[in-house]
């Protein structure tokens, strides 16, 4: 919209918007809710928004959160076509103590030539993540617990931090045993050998259950 947009800035609008994202909006978002660029910069100099990065700000005043970081991440690479992933996957859904020294990205393969911004990695798939392979972790898409895990082993996260991964998400049902072999059959020997490895780690708890509640084989 334009500096004459005759509607003019809609505040509730764009509230309703970054709510939704931690207190983030894309410029082309705040556009829709009516502010011009003149608009946009005249609330950044008086300090109602932060200029996050090229074409992304937050409101000022919204509540911060442990999530902002992978939320910025994800909005700044497209909300559309980005999934939080590998060891950032793991960091949301609480699996394993992983701290990850850059937001991971998922995008298709077609966004291959994407500049990652800073502290951000990005990862292309050949093929588009299917709705089962993606969950949401306040708002924020995020890749399942057994794709993440896979990912995240394949990636080069340590062994410990892989089996703490595959055992939590075992103990909270938020994994199977199929799905996890599954994943890593199609990864190579590496990480087949990784994952099976801490599975079997897994099932010696006594909290070794499949996503159905049923014991897995070898858990006692």
């Amino acid at each position: 919209m334009s500096d004459s947009d005759p509607k003019g800035p809609d505040h509730g609008c764009l509230f309703d918007v970054a709510s939704e994202q931690h207190g983030y909006f894309t410029v082309e978002q705040a556009h829709r809710c009516g502010f011009s660029w003149r608009t946009l910069l005249h609330h950044v100099k008086r300090g109602r928004f932060l200029h996050v990065r090229r074409g992304l700000y937050r409101l000022r005043d919204y509540p911060t959160s442990p999530r902002d970081e992978a939320a910025a991440a994800w909005l700044a690479v497209g909300k559309h076509n980005s999934v939080v992933s590998h060891e950032s996957a793991l960091d949301l859904l609480d699996l394993s103590d992983v701290i990850a020294d850059r937001v991971h990205l998922i995008v298709p393969r077609a966004r291959r030539g994407l500049h990652a911004p800073p502290g951000v990695a990005v990862h292309t798939t050949s093929c588009p993540l299917r709705p089962d392979e993606v969950t949401t972790v306040d708002g924020i898409p995020v890749t399942t617990p057994a794709r993440s895990i896979v990912d995240a082993a394949e990636a080069g996260t340590g062994p410990e931090q892989i089996e703490m991964a595959v055992d939590q998400a075992l103990e909270r049902r938020l994994a199977t045993v199929e799905a996890l072999h599954g994943y890593a059959s199609e990864r190579g020997s590496r990480v087949a050998g990784l994952i099976a490895h801490a599975i079997a780690r897994a099932q010696r708890t006594p909290h070794g259950a499949d996503a159905a509640g049923r014991k897995v084989p070898g858990s006692g």
